[in-house]
Formats: C-alpha cells, structure tokens, sequence
C-alpha cells in the first residue's frame, strides 16, 4: 500500500498526477494531521500543492504531528514526492525541507524522488526532447514512473560496502574531519577511502553542452581532466556509499566540494546512482547545520539520484579548533551515526 499524504485543496494537475503514481495500487489518503495511522516501515508519497508564497499549512500541521511522536515516527519508511505551484517558483525549497524533515524522522527517499510541476508545465519542456508528448502527458507520465520506483523499491545490502569520503579541510584545525574520525572509529568491515580536494585540484564545472558532457562522460572523462578524472569519478563509480564532510561555509558546503558535485555530471552521464547512498557531516560555528544538509539534499539526491538514508546526516556545533572534542555526548553521537550508517547499508 501506498500512503498518500495530499493535505488541504489541490488542483487537477496535482489530483492527477498523484493518480498516475498510485495507479493499479493500494492507496491510504492522509489528508490533514487528524488520526495520521502508524507511518513506520511505509511506502510514503507526499503530494503538495503550494499556495502563492510556496507554503501548505496542513504539510507542516502533519509533520509537526508527527514530531511529536518521536525520531522514529518515520522509521524504515521509504519516500516520493510530488509537488505543484501556480509559478516557476518554491518547487525546489520545499521539496528539500520535506525531505529533510522526514529523513530526520527515519524515512529515506529513492534517487531523483520529485517531480514538480511549475507554472505552465514548463519545467518539462526539455523532456519534450525524449518523449513526443503534451506537457501534461509527460507530467503524468514521470509521476507514474516514480509511483512505480517507489512502489518497487528495495534497497541493496552489501557484506563490506566500499566507503569514500570526500573532504577539503586541515586535519591540524577541523571540527568536522575531528568528528568523522571520531565516526570512523566505529566502522568496521568496511573499505573506506578518503579524498582530500585541495584548493585549485578541481575546477567547477563550465557547462559543456549535453551531448560533449555525455560522450566524455562515456569515456571516463570530462573536459578538464585531472584528479576529478583520476581519483574522485573512479573511487565515485565503485562506491557504495560517500559521505561529505561539510563544515558550514555561510550556511553552505564549501566551494571545493560544489565544485566537485558539479562535475559528478559527467559520471552522471554514464551510470545511475540509485544505489549509491549519500552521508554527510557537518559542523557549524553557531548554527545552520540544516542548510548545509538541505543544499546536500537537493544538490545530490533531488538532482542526481543518489538515494537518502534515513539519519544521513549529523550535524553538530563547535568553533574553535578541538571544540568538537567537548561537546556533550560526541562519543556517544558519533557511535550512533556510525551505526546507523552501517545498519543502513551493511547486510
């Protein structure tokens, strides 16, 4: 069964498109926070419909209902999500809060799990490349395919998942690698293999057109080359999972490593990525862990497929260099977070 939550008052568009995901399935609706049944170990398709500031009051009356009923109130749940707005605009925004808020709940999502639908269906013109349809057909038709990849889901298990962790901090000062060695001290029977992107090592990306981006991709290359070619893609393509160490740079990941998510595309062009999970740490001087996290979302699971583990990330907050080390509970936090990416990933 497909638990479909469509709060408040939607469109045609919406109403249909959630029909095209849940087609020939069992479906339970969930349309305000009254009586929301047990959404542990679920199948979960949010359907949104933005109002004209890119809000919906009764989404959020939902998820705070199911705040309070603990961390686990999503545990080992799987999620979608559709979303309509009148403009071009907030599609993007709240998908990645959605999927934010639920992960922190225990839910994870498939690789690529939204379709949008902005202002005039214009979002899927470039799909009218691929597909000779209407806009409206091509909506139906993509909210039907991540109905059916939801639905079918099951994620792979591996005996001794291959780790890579991509980081572009000094081992002397950093808060955040301090962490994640604190992490990596509980991973055992895993291959893990860390790369450090210095400054100047990868360059971002220049916006090949797709079909040069696409050939050097099939190539195991890309127009620049370098160590983005020889270690990162390679170590990338056979990972079962890469963790990002992120410490918060003005509320976002630091250049080195967007650098280096933008040049995922030519990998990108090759291979799917939906067995692939994403982790990431983050610290903070004072606050914003979350929107390293949300950009992290949306960067590497709304736009290139990467699947999200339920808990992915651990955000914590120190300044000075060591602080991390005194924290309340690191120890403690640090064995969690390792545990559960390990119970995530690890048959």
């Amino acid at each position: 069964m497909i638990y479909l939550i469509m709060p408040g008052e939607v469109s045609t568009q919406l109403m249909n498109m959630a029909n095209a995901a849940t087609a020939d399935k069992s479906v339970f609706l969930i349309k305000d926070d009254r009586n929301i049944p047990d959404l542990t170990g679920k199948k979960i398709l949010f359907a949104v419909e933005l109002n004209t500031v890119g809000h919906n009051t009764g989404l959020y009356d939902i998820l705070s209902t199911l705040y309070k009923r603990g961390s686990d109130a999503l545990k080992n749940s799987t999620g979608a999500i559709l979303i309509r707005s009148e403009s071009s605009l907030y599609t993007k925004s709240m998908a990645k809060s959605v999927l934010f808020s639920a992960n922190q709940m225990g839910c994870s999502f498939i690789g690529h799990p939204l379709v949008e639908a902005t202002e005039g269906l214009r979002n899927f013109i470039t799909w009218q490349k691929k597909f000779d349809l209407s806009l409206e057909e091509i909506s139906y038709k993509l909210s039907g395919r991540l109905g059916e990849r939801l639905w079918q889901d099951q994620p792979t298990f591996i005996k001794k998942p291959k780790i890579v962790v991509l980081h572009s901090s000094s081992r002397k000062t950093s808060n955040t690698l301090m962490l994640w060695n604190l992490i990596k001290n509980h991973l055992v029977d895993c291959e893990i293999e860390e790369l450090h992107v210095e400054n100047g090592t990868v360059l971002d990306c220049i916006g090949c057109p797709y079909s040069t981006c696409k050939y050097l991709g099939l190539q195991n290359s890309c127009f620049y080359g370098g160590f983005m070619i020889k270690e990162i893609l390679p170590a990338v393509e056979k990972a079962d999972a890469i963790v990002w160490i992120c410490p918060n740079y003005n509320d976002t990941v630091s250049a080195n490593l967007i650098a280096v998510i933008n040049r995922l595309t030519a990998l990108y062009r090759k291979i799917k990525f939906y067995d692939k999970r994403i982790y990431s740490v983050v610290v903070s001087a004072n606050s914003g862990g979350d929107s390293v996290s949300k950009q992290l979302i949306d960067a590497l699971t709304i736009n290139k497929g990467f699947r999200l583990p339920p808990y992915f990330s651990i955000m914590e907050i120190a300044n000075d260099p060591g602080t991390i080390l005194k924290v309340d509970d690191i120890n403690k936090k640090a064995e969690a977070f390792a545990n559960n990416l390990l119970a995530t990933i690890k048959s």
